[in-house]
């Protein structure tokens, strides 16, 4: 057999990644979410849509997702010599900005069309990256399916807002006396 390396030298390689991804991964979700927060006096006082799930929910979901995405890129960066391996990882970098400026967006300056505007592009731009995982390794693909029905779901969620609060959540107050919070 001529190999490169041995498999144990690719599972350590991948336990190293993942030492680093999922942490990193974590930890930009975290501080994304700071950009932002549904504690404010403008989130409070939206008519919630009949889909909108109990608040300990979204700590909960997103908290296995990021896990997820970053053992799946733990996957595709440790696939040294992988075809797509770099486009892989561009894509899913390109990504992960709309994900981490939708907090911003939607709850740091109280745009709920513009956050619908980022799900889009965060819709858009994840089919490329589950195209170009599922190239380098399924695995990690398959892993990043339940972020996308996430992804899905919260567009729905964010429509959904839109249409309950038709002007922005104001109740006729000028927008410039809603707090801001970033």
């Amino acid at each position: 057999m001529n190999l490169l390396a041995s498999r144990s030298q690719l599972r350590a390689s991948f336990f190293r990644w993942a030492l680093f991804c999922v942490p990193l991964i974590v930890l930009l979700g975290f501080l994304g979410g700071k950009m932002g927060s549904p504690d404010t006096l403008w989130f409070q006082s939206l008519t919630k849509p009949a889909i909108f799930p109990p608040p300990a929910a979204f700590g909960i979901v997103w908290s296995i997702l990021y896990v997820m995405i970053g053992v799946a890129l733990a996957l595709v960066i440790s696939a040294w010599g992988a075809y797509g391996r770099g486009f892989a990882v561009i894509a899913f970098s390109v990504h992960f900005v709309f994900n981490l400026a939708w907090t911003a967006v939607f709850f740091g300056f109280q745009n709920m069309e513009g956050g619908l505007v980022v799900l889009g592009l965060g819709v858009v731009t994840i089919l490329p990256v589950l195209w170009a995982f599922y190239r380098v390794r399924p695995l990690a693909a398959y892993l990043m399916v339940p972020y996308f029905g996430w992804l899905c779901f919260a567009s729905a969620l964010n429509y959904q807002f839109i249409v309950e609060n038709p002007n922005g959540g104001v109740h006729g107050q000028p927008k410039a006396a809603v707090e801001v919070v970033l």
